[in-house]
């Protein structure tokens, strides 16, 4: 089959790769039919993780089920389903706590895995013709059959589950004042499902002018934070007071004010300063334990300089940890469906799987308007 395929930093290709076969009697085989290049895809594209050569990317992944091993029970070939990044078992002491993110069975020695990422286990990515989902009656999600809503529910495998899990580390509430830094597709989710949750007002910080826009476009307030201390320029509009909660969807490739250089803790400090006292703060943004690319030794092991004595001061509580996807993916399906929710806004780019490596770098580069890029594999569609 055809895949896409991690050759060095910055540098990606399609070529053809086994076929996944069935290895469990609860696995099936999944035709993919649209799969979703994600940031965190780009830690591993830019040589910041220790992936090595030869993995398949995709952990955003949709298809047809096209074969089910005798221990399937509640799907069957032809099936339409979207599948959490999370692979986990169901049965594990923490998958029965629903912390799916976290599960101890699929990955030993660790907590979690997840398809075609670095340390997350043997999983093949998605940005391939077929998928191998083990655990599937768990893993599974149900579509409607067809191809409506397409690009709204592949992002159900993780970007608008993600955004919405950071409104609920940060535990938003109707009529609250939220801050979230990151306009990127979790950022926009995240600001996104903010406003679904009821917040009265939304702060989108960013510095990317398309990025910007697109928070205005549906309802929130930009903030350029080369324009200014975001931390003020957010309390100048909340009275001095700053927000009620705020959201990290960047994580440990954050950029200096003056978008100069990274600081990986710059995003953390300035939720401190931006959040009111005793407010909460949520972080899906990814932090990571090793960073060869990190800009110092302490930023190298995952050790960073955060204002921790400021939150103290405040009485701040933080949320923190990867998305536990099947906790929020059939709610936020049944919204696309009920048409209150469409979180395809974001979806820059329909292309087919071929055009991957040009993708990753445009997408890498923030140029051209690549905010979100969707794949359709055996489907040749325009951007």
């Amino acid at each position: 089959m055809k895949a896409v395929v991690y050759e060095k930093p910055f540098s990606v290709t399609v070529r053809d790769v086994d076929d996944p076969r069935i290895q469990h009697p609860n696995d099936v085989l999944v035709r993919v039919t649209s799969t979703a290049i994600c940031g965190s895809d780009l830690h591993m594209y830019e040589g910041r993780t220790a992936a090595e050569a030869g993995i398949v990317f995709g952990h955003e992944n949709l298809g047809v089920v096209e074969e089910a091993g005798p221990g399937v029970t509640s799907l069957a070939r032809g099936d339409r389903v979207v599948m959490p990044f999370n692979v986990a078992c169901g049965f594990c002491k923490n998958c029965l706590a629903g912390k799916t993110g976290f599960c101890l069975t699929v990955n030993p020695g660790f907590a979690g895995g997840a398809y075609g990422y670095v340390a997350m286990g043997p999983y093949k990515g998605g940005q391939a013709e077929l998928l191998r989902v083990p655990f599937a009656d768990f893993n599974c999600l149900k579509l409607p059959p067809g191809n409506d809503f397409e690009t709204d529910f592949v992002l159900l495998a993780d970007i608008f589950p993600t955004g919405y899990h950071g409104c609920e580390l940060a535990r938003v509430s109707p009529g609250e004042s939220v801050a979230v830094f990151g306009a990127g597709p979790v950022g926009l989710m995240a600001a996104y499902s903010a406003l679904l949750r009821g917040a009265a007002k939304v702060f989108s910080v960013d510095r990317v002018p398309e990025r910007l826009a697109k928070a205005e476009e549906i309802g929130a307030i930009p903030i350029d934070f080369t324009k200014g201390d975001p931390a003020e320029q957010i309390k100048e509009q909340t009275a001095g007071e700053g927000t009620d909660k705020g959201v990290d969807a960047v994580g440990y490739q954050a950029q200096a004010h003056d978008a100069s250089h990274e600081e990986p803790a710059v995003v953390l400090n300035s939720l401190v300063e931006t959040v009111r006292p005793t407010g909460m703060l949520g972080v899906p943004g990814l932090y990571v334990p090793s960073d060869p690319g990190g800009p110092d030794e302490h930023a190298k092991h995952g050790q960073l300089l955060v204002s921790i004595g400021r939150m103290f001061e405040k009485g701040q509580q933080m949320g923190t940890g990867q998305c536990n996807v099947k906790q929020y993916n059939r709610q936020l399906r049944d919204l696309i469906i009920a048409g209150r929710a469409k979180p395809s806004f974001v979806v820059s780019h329909e292309l087919p799987l071929e055009e991957a490596p040009l993708a990753y770098e445009k997408f890498d580069k923030r140029i051209e308007g690549y905010t979100k890029v969707v794949l359709h594999p055996g489907h040749a569609l325009a951007a």
